[in-house]
Order: structure tokens, then sequence, then C-alpha cells
């Protein structure tokens, strides 16, 4: 796990087995396999959608262990992660900001006007980047949650009746309708549906 995933459900076949945090959720799959199930396990990050998978190779404190070491990350690539080196010198008061040197290629229009603006090109370029990432957040937001929601029914509803009509109806905001169709589903997938399509409709909201 790359990310760290703070719930998760998991789900046997349609039915869903567990949900909660990843050690909670790996405790009952294991269980469940123990028992010699047949239905297929589908573990859904409770956020994303994106399937979750563990390793239940051992006993519980052994599984256990392992979660804590992908939850807790590696030191050796955090340390990777920072963009400037430590031994670096800087300028006087010049602050340390994380930044990275990289090629822009622009007309010399552009950089006529960006050299013009108080702070010159890099704080001009920064305060744009900054604009256009507070104008798209609110359509970011909206694109990730209805992402998810798409990502869990293609999974688990893709044969259930009306899958196409729902997906539809979630693109096109239309909650009426999409709860319309939802509610034919059985219970467990209904019902984690629409918890994840909730947060799509507060988003538009």
């Amino acid at each position: 796990m790359t990310t760290a995933i703070a719930t998760c459900t998991a789900f046997e076949g349609l039915r869903r087995i567990a949900s909660g945090a990843l050690p909670d959720v790996a405790l009952a799959v294991r269980a469940l396999l123990e028992r010699g199930e047949q239905a297929p396990v589908l573990i859904f990050d409770d956020v994303t959608s994106r399937a979750v998978e563990f390793d239940l190779r051992g006993t519980p404190e052994e599984i256990l262990a392992r979660l804590a070491t992908h939850e807790s990350g590696d030191p050796s690539t955090q340390a990777a992660d920072t963009t400037e080196d430590d031994t670096s010198p800087r300028g006087r008061g010049r602050p340390k900001l994380g930044v990275v040197a990289r090629e822009v290629t622009l007309l010399p229009r552009h950089w006529d006007w960006l050299n013009g603006q108080s702070g010159g090109a890099s704080v001009a370029l920064r305060k744009l980047v900054d604009a256009a990432r507070s104008a798209s957040e609110d359509k970011d937001r909206k694109r990730a949650v209805q992402e998810a929601v798409y990502r869990f029914m293609t999974a688990l509803a893709g044969n259930l009746p009306g899958y196409e009509d729902a997906t539809r109806a979630l693109y096109a905001d239309d909650r009426s309708r999409f709860e319309d169709i939802v509610a034919a589903w059985p219970t467990d997938v209904r019902d984690h549906t629409l918890r994840l399509a909730a947060n799509v409709f507060v988003t538009l909201a």
C-alpha cells in the first residue's frame, strides 16, 4: 500500500462482511476464508473504492504486524521525498520552501509579462498555479468522488439491473433517478453505493 487507508469495506460476493479499520477487516476476511467460503472476496478503500489487498498468511499476530509496518511507512522512502538538499547553501534571507527548479518553455511575450510582475517570473507563476488550483478544486473533488462510486459499482453492480442507467444518472447529477435505480439492488451493495454517492451530491450542493 503506497498511501494511508483509513478504513475499508470487504464484500463476499454481494454481501458485506466487514467494514472499518484495516486490521479489523483483514482478520474478518481471514476468518471467512478459513471457514472455506467460496464466493469471491473484494475489499475496497472507503474513500477511493480502489481494491485493497492483504497478505493473510501466518497467524493473526503476523498479519497485524505486517499491516502496522505498511501503515507506519518506510523511513528510507520518506527521506527521499525531500525536494531540496539539506546541505545545499542558501542565500541570505532565502527561506527553504522546498522549491524545485525545472525548465519552463514560454514565448517571449510570456516572459516579458512575467518579468514585469511584482516579485518576478517565479512568484508570478506560483500565484497563477495556486489560483488555477483553487478554481478547479471543487470540480476535482466532484470528479474524484464520482470515480469512487463508479469504481465500486463497476466491481459489484455491473451485472445488476439498471447499472448503466445508474451510471448515467451519477454523471448527470440526477440524484433522484440514481437513488431510485440503486434502491432495487441487494441491500449491502445498495447501502454502500448510496453512502459513497452521498459524497458526490453533497459536493454538488
